[in-house]
């Protein structure tokens, strides 16, 4: 039994700042609300540790702090970034001989961290994907002229959320073309499949990852003139804009009624697909 358990407020930063909720003040009743809710109650934040060899002061701090705190075990949940954070400071501990349990919680809905099968965050984040699929595939085809929609689904170089996509064809209502970040994007292709599709059936429904990239490695995003290049600690690129790009391409080429659909922030904090 833990005689306390702190939160730290924005993950990393709360940390550096001294900055905590005391989870042990909390209601029962509040923290069963949690399995529930969307998104991270404790804040979360993009800020990357520097390289130990070059700068130790974020690393003096954390330890300055577990130590003011007596804090024995660091529970830190996240994607590939935050388990990056995990080994940084498992490593500073370590060589500093502090007694202290690091612990990566894989908790991303990307589903992309090594050995782990089903990350908490993703089959809820997939659930609402292949619902939405259902929903805009009936919608799509209530009209007497057809469309074509394509629908952007986050992931930068996993595909799993876009793959979950597939789902929906059990009820036959899933796309007819599916396009992930594992392999590489084709225009040519893409304008041939779904020109195809699209006479064929009078209607075409695309999934494409927001990471899809051409041979050479650029985002499709990018081929936008107006793609924003800002990249964030972690040396990412805000994605976005794959779908508008792909829509106005093959609505130049087929002349159809084209609809970029983007799933944006829904896929990962719409709380109706939550188990309850």
């Amino acid at each position: 039994m833990f005689s306390k358990v702190l939160g730290a407020r924005h993950g990393i930063l709360g940390i550096l700042n001294d900055d905590f909720f005391d989870i042990n003040q909390e209601e029962a009743t509040e923290l069963a609300l949690l399995k529930t809710t969307p998104s991270s109650a404790l804040g979360s934040v993009r800020y990357k540790l520097k390289d130990l060899t070059k700068a130790d002061s974020d690393y003096k701090r954390i330890l300055e702090v577990f130590k003011k705190h007596n804090v024995r075990y660091f529970l830190y949940n996240g994607g590939n970034d935050s388990m990056d954070t995990c080994n940084k400071v498992k490593s500073y501990l370590e060589a500093n001989n502090y007694d202290c349990k690091v612990i990566g919680v894989p908790k991303t809905i990307d589903n992309d961290l090594f050995a782990t099968d089903h990350c908490p965050g993703y089959p809820s984040a997939a659930k609402y994907i292949a619902t939405s699929c259902m929903e805009l595939s009936l919608d799509a085809k209530v009209y007497d002229k057809g469309s074509i929609l394509i629908l952007e689904i986050m992931g930068r170089n996993a595909g799993w959320l876009t793959a979950s996509s597939y789902v929906a064809t059990s009820k036959g209502l899933g796309p007819d073309l599916i396009y992930v970040p594992e392999v590489v994007f084709d225009l040519d292709k893409f304008t041939h499949d779904v020109t195809q599709i699209y006479n064929k059936n009078g209607n075409c429904i695309v999934a494409v990852s927001e990471g899809i990239h051409d041979k050479e490695g650029v985002f499709i995003s990018e081929y936008a003139n107006n793609q924003n290049t800002h990249v964030d600690m972690f040396n990412h690129i805000q994605l976005g804009g794959a779908a508008n790009f792909l829509a106005a391409h093959i609505k130049a080429k087929t002349k159809a009624k084209v609809r970029a659909i983007e799933f944006s922030l829904l896929q990962r904090c719409a709380a109706l697909c939550f188990p309850h």
